[in-house]
């Protein structure tokens, strides 16, 4: 990759801090097998009374929000792998409180029975009718008087009040980014018969030796967590991140993983080999966790020409495929990527993208949320000027 541009990305990134804009970040580029960024830069979390606080370090923790998203789909196809989960199952099959779905009619207000129940396929590419509850109307209302998404719930009970919930779109027909990876979680909680956390340490974390992720950071290594600033730097809002101190009681497939960039950038090169990456301890060891037509599935668009979104989560450009944003072609979004790239953010400031025609992965991890938009374009143009 070219030194210079290289250069210019920590350049960039150190401007951001000094303007603070953001406390500080760490970055990782890996390029054709091998790691060619690995930095950080700026306070690990803000000082008191404006002064500078502890330095960033390349193994700091951070809250990594939907980028937990990605992980847990992958599981999912693990199980579809093994015969134990199918995508054409209505969720209902493996959570009751999901039958009988009702949709409210967009031009009525109504309530109507869908014309077909959302699938474990629908959860996975996020056209399953669920929603965050980022808005106004009558479903996102019915979401905040439930409290869905309360970290005082588990995922069963989670999908106990979500399953009766109205829908806002018939499922499969509209793309809308929701608690459907949340829902997810409960499904393989049923189908594991095990917590979320233990089903995701026995078939991700321990095979990758991703040591450092999980859902809560145990006391002796809070000091490595990243924080960001009280207030948006911006716009004065408060800032207010998931407290991970201790064991949650809600084990959230949709944002509730801690991870470090190391670890993160194991998974992803798992991702990148389709399938298969070197073991953590002796590389010469593969570990496989997927079959490479699994993961090409997996990142391959799921939404096609008829599907539509809802909401400006999904950039132009961009379809979507299990867990994952897919780029359609090299052209229509704002910053640069080959067709065929797959990425995903998480709430908090965190974002990886992955481009199998380049043998690229990169992974920017902050703690700055108001900036996350701004971040998902530059830092792809960042990285590919390296090119």
């Amino acid at each position: 990759m070219h030194t210079p541009a290289l250069t210019r990305l920590r350049l960039a990134l150190q401007t951001l801090v000094d303007q603070r804009v953001l406390p500080g970040a760490v970055a990782l580029v890996h390029h054709r097998g091998r790691t060619v960024l690995h930095e950080a830069v700026g306070a690990l979390r803000p000082g008191a009374d404006g002064a500078p606080g502890p330095a960033m370090a390349p193994d700091s923790l951070f809250r990594i929000y939907s980028m937990t998203k990605p992980v847990a789909s992958l599981v999912a196809l693990m199980l579809m792998e093994e015969g134990r989960l199918l995508l054409s199952h209505p969720v209902a099959h493996y959570l009751p409180a999901f039958a009988g779905q009702q949709v409210r009619d967009p031009a009525t207000g109504s309530l109507r029975p869908v014309r077909r129940e959302a699938t474990v396929h629908d959860l996975l590419r996020h056209t399953a009718g669920l929603s965050y509850a980022w808005g106004e109307g009558p479903v996102d209302e019915a979401y905040r008087s439930a409290r869905i998404g309360s970290r005082k719930h588990d995922n069963a009970a989670l999908a106990a009040a979500l399953g009766p919930m109205p829908l806002v779109h018939e499922p499969g027909t509209t793309w809308e980014y929701s608690r459907a990876t949340d829902v997810l979680g409960a499904v393989l909680e049923v189908v594991e018969g095990a917590p979320l956390s233990t089903i995701l340490q026995r078939r991700v974390f321990e095979p990758l030796g991703m040591r450092d992720t999980g859902f809560h950071v145990p006391p002796q290594q809070l000091p490595r967590l990243a924080e960001a600033f009280a207030r948006d730097p911006q716009t004065g809002a408060d800032v207010a991140l998931i407290d991970v101190s201790a064991a949650p009681t809600f084990e959230s497939a949709g944002g509730g993983l801690v991870s470090t960039a190391s670890d993160y950038a194991r998974f992803l090169e798992l991702m990148l080999g389709r399938g298969t990456a070197p073991g953590p301890d002796v590389p010469q060891n593969t570990v496989r966790l997927a079959s490479r037509s699994t993961v090409d599935f997996m990142t391959a668009d799921h939404l096609g020409a008829h599907i539509g979104t809802a909401g400006d989560i999904l950039p132009p450009g961009y379809g979507f495929g299990l867990g994952v944003a897919v780029r359609r072609a090299a052209g229509v979004a704002t910053s640069p990527a080959s067709a065929g790239t797959y990425s995903w953010s998480g709430l908090g400031g965190t974002f990886f993208f992955v481009d199998p025609a380049e043998d690229l992965f990169a992974i920017l991890l902050t703690q700055a949320p108001g900036q996350l938009m701004q971040l998902t374009e530059l830092y792809p143009a960042l990285v590919y000027a390296a090119l």
